[in-house]
């Protein structure tokens, strides 16, 4: 039996493993690998106290200096599956955390801090081209372009970085965005737009994605005048933003609309005695790094309250 059983093993997961492992809280961290969203990221320059990191060795960073404490457990090849409270939902009886690699392992207190997943466009085409030229990560895969045309689809900072990853390589850039407002920062706006290669293609969403044996284009449609064509392309970013990984969670923690596990900010507790929720997955207002490692400390520090009066 632990006293906390910590999921993820982004920034915040790996805050509050240090956090709980520092307060001699018996814990177990279960995660597929580090980093979280930004292990991807090419650059990071607004890691406190780093001026400039890679998201590569920025999760080096985090599972080192985890590993680095002494009283906590580590699975970092597995992903939860499901939660449910024991003895019938009476409360205090704590919860079993099943993994998809079949473990069962008992605690006192959970803390979700699962991150989020990338949104799909959903459109014909997409799933037949999935690493044939339809792509989810601009870090990873914006040298395969290296004097192609390319389109990043959205209108947020993943989908301006995505820009920023391929200005080195591809030949020309289409900045597909459904609105007439990106929501990125303003100096990552004022990159792009000022840059000859992108063309960004307002009010506009793709319908299908087209090719043979790769991406060879997409059919485009014009949201406010319906009008439709073809635009020729040798790959698209897919950047529409993200979903948040609750769904173990889903029958015991509240959820808003969009599946995002509702917390009291001030704690982090969640809707059921006994989990606490931090980062991504939840609905906090704003969803950064800095603020999900200062919200993992927070509801570690809850937890431990918990445990002394218990």
């Amino acid at each position: 039996m632990y006293d906390l059983i910590i999921i993820g093993g982004g920034p915040g997961g790996v805050a509050a493993g240090v956090y709980a492992a520092r307060k001699k809280i018996k814990t177990l961290i279960i995660t597929d690998g580090f980093g979280g969203q930004s292990a991807v990221s090419g650059e990071i320059q607004n890691w406190i106290g780093t001026e400039s990191i890679s998201g590569y060795d920025l999760a080096k960073s985090l599972e080192a200096h985890l590993r680095a404490q002494t009283d906590i457990d580590i699975v970092d090849d597995d992903l939860v599956a499901g939660v449910q409270k024991k003895d019938n939902g009476l409360p205090g009886a704590g919860f079993s955390v099943a993994t998809r690699n079949g473990k069962r392992y008992e605690t006192k207190y959970v803390l979700v801090v699962s991150g989020s997943r990338r949104k799909k466009l959903g459109v014909p085409g997409e799933k037949e081209f999935d690493g044939k030229g339809v792509v989810y990560c601009s870090t990873c895969d914006a040298p395969l372009f290296a004097g192609k045309t390319v389109a990043v689809v959205g209108g947020g900072n993943s989908a301006l970085e995505s820009v920023v990853d391929s200005l080195p390589y591809a030949a020309k850039i289409y900045l597909i965005i459904r609105s007439e407002v990106l929501r990125g920062d303003p100096v990552t706006q004022d990159k792009i737009k000022n840059d000859p290669k992108v063309t960004i293609l307002w009010n506009t969403m793709i319908e299908e994605v087209k090719g043979k044996e790769m991406v060879s284009g997409v059919r485009i449609k014009d949201v406010k005048t319906g009008e439709e064509k073809e635009l020729p392309l040798d790959g698209v970013f897919v950047e529409i933003g993200l979903l948040p990984n609750s769904d173990f969670a889903k029958d015991l923690v509240k959820l808003e609309e969009h599946g995002h596990i509702m917390v009291d900010t001030k704690t982090m507790a969640t809707s059921c005695p006994g989990i606490w929720a931090v980062g991504d997955v939840t609905d906090v207002l704003y969803r950064q790094n800095n603020i999900s490692v200062g919200d993992a400390v927070k509801a570690v520090l809850n937890i431990y309250d918990h445990i002394k009066k218990s």
